[in-house]
């Protein structure tokens, strides 16, 4: 018995063995990159030939930037997009992480000095664009791109990863690389620190520039990581001192980079918690009939945060005011100071007063809608007739009808003066030799369409 039951345990184990070993190489075979893979050469040929910035790359960056900045100048996202997409600004980026994987050096310089031409370029763009420009607000696309985060990290290092990946491949027509452009956002940045040096406002730059600097800096890590993991082989580099203080030196530029990215990223979660909170606990504690309130202003610090109102209506006693105060705990605002503002004596609104003067507004409103509707149907001129049936029915009246036009009109006097409207019916008949009953017609047309002032016309 007992080794029955061995038997089983073991051929159980072997199934399980079995089935590991398939679902092994099924996942490999899933995730293999060995599949269409181009040549190494071929791939840092095509690197290498996008880190130039000479001629047509050098042209399209300039007409990319300024259309950046124009997409930036009137708040277009759609515009933004399309400078992203035709930017040649990934070719130096990548062309740093592909030569520090394959320790080629002479990429490597050949890289870091196009890419600062590219820097200079976009930036001096730019800055003229937005000095000649004679719109000058800070809209919401460019705000959103002067504070960088962690998220921006995380975006650009798996944009990296998915445009090297894409640019290994022998086919390289896919959407990927556009992608990427859009995603990683290197164009913008760079129009935000030309904006933030036209205006004079420096904290644009430095964010703006903070946030190229870190999308650079991970696209590049990106590649060299994608680079190795292929297994991409070296340059021979005769000096191994050298090869390892640039190794260092990228590291240490990643750290930098992704610390504080990291600390500006959890501030922000922070801000956008407190003001939740805030919001929360505001609209709940002060809920009151009579008092309203028209401004809320919250300040973040680490130390201690602030929360600002300004109240209008019955003022609030200050034990109500403590109330809410010994409240904001329960939001998990134990370190917030409350500050409440009210109106004066003199200052304050009367809010059954302020409703009721906007129902008054609203009823002259209406009154006045009634009194222009009432106007224009009596300029109306054959909508409310219903000059279909009405022909019908004069047809089926009066053999001798072949055709009748009516037209409601207005009557004025030589002053201008609109007195009295009127019903024109111009009459065609089928035998001319025949009389027709105007007067018949008239009565029933005045019954008919309730116009009591009925002109009839007969053609001769």
């Amino acid at each position: 018995m007992n080794n029955r039951n061995d038997t089983t345990h073991t051929d159980r184990q072997r199934s399980f063995v079995a089935w590991l070993g398939e679902m092994r190489e099924f996942l490999r075979g899933r995730f293999n990159l060995e599949d269409d893979k181009a040549q190494r050469d071929e791939v840092v040929a095509n690197i290498s030939k996008g880190v130039e910035f000479r001629g047509v790359n050098l042209w399209v960056l300039i007409f990319a930037t300024m259309i950046a900045s124009l997409g930036l100048n009137v708040n277009s996202a759609a515009v933004i997009i399309g400078a992203m997409l035709i930017s040649p600004i990934m070719g130096p980026i990548m062309g740093v992480g592909l030569s520090l994987g394959i320790n080629d050096f002479e990429l490597l310089k050949r890289s870091l000095r196009n890419l600062a031409l590219m820097f200079i370029v976009a930036i001096v763009t730019s800055t003229v664009y937005f000095l000649i420009s004679p719109l000058s607000s800070n809209s919401s696309e460019l705000l959103a791109r002067t504070t960088p985060t962690t998220y921006d990290v995380l975006i650009a290092l798996f944009g990296g990863l998915a445009g090297i990946v894409a640019q290994t491949r022998q086919d390289r027509t896919s959407t990927v690389i556009p992608g990427v452009a859009i995603a990683t956002a290197l164009i913008p940045p760079l129009c935000t620190a030309g904006f933030g040096l036209a205006s004079g406002q420096f904290r644009f730059f430095f964010g703006a520039f903070y946030l190229f600097f870190i999308n650079s800096v991970f696209i590049a890590l990106a590649t060299y990581v994608m680079v190795r993991f292929l297994g991409y082989e070296k340059k021979v580099f005769i000096d191994k001192a050298r090869e390892r203080k640039v190794k260092r030196l990228m590291m240490v530029i990643t750290l930098v980079t992704f610390i504080p990215s990291v600390v500006i990223g959890f501030h922000m979660v922070r801000v956008s918690l407190f003001e939740a909170a805030a919001d929360k606990y505001v609209a709940q504690v002060f809920n009151f009939p009579q008092t309203r309130v028209i401004e809320c202003n919250k300040h973040y610090a680490r130390k201690g945060s602030r929360i600002e109102l300004l109240l209008v209506g019955e003022a609030l006693g200050d034990e109500v005011i403590e109330s809410a105060r010994a409240q904001l705990d329960g939001y998990g605002l134990d370190r917030t100071e409350l500050v409440v503002r009210q109106a004066n004596t003199e200052d304050r609104v009367d809010v059954v007063s302020l409703q009721q003067s906007y129902q008054e507004l609203l009823a002259e409103k209406n009154r006045r809608i009634e009194e222009m509707s009432s106007q224009l149907k009596r300029y109306r001129v054959t909508e409310d007739v219903g000059v279909n049936d009405v022909s019908r029915e004069i047809g089926a009246l009066m053999e001798n009808v072949r055709a009748v036009s009516l037209t409601k009109g207005i009557t004025f006097d030589v002053e201008g003066v609109p007195q009295d409207t009127a019903l024109i019916c111009v009459v065609t008949r089928r035998d001319s030799l025949r009389p027709l009953d105007e007067t018949t017609l008239r009565n029933w047309l005045r019954l008919r369409t309730k116009v009591a002032d009925v002109k009839i016309f007969v053609e001769p």
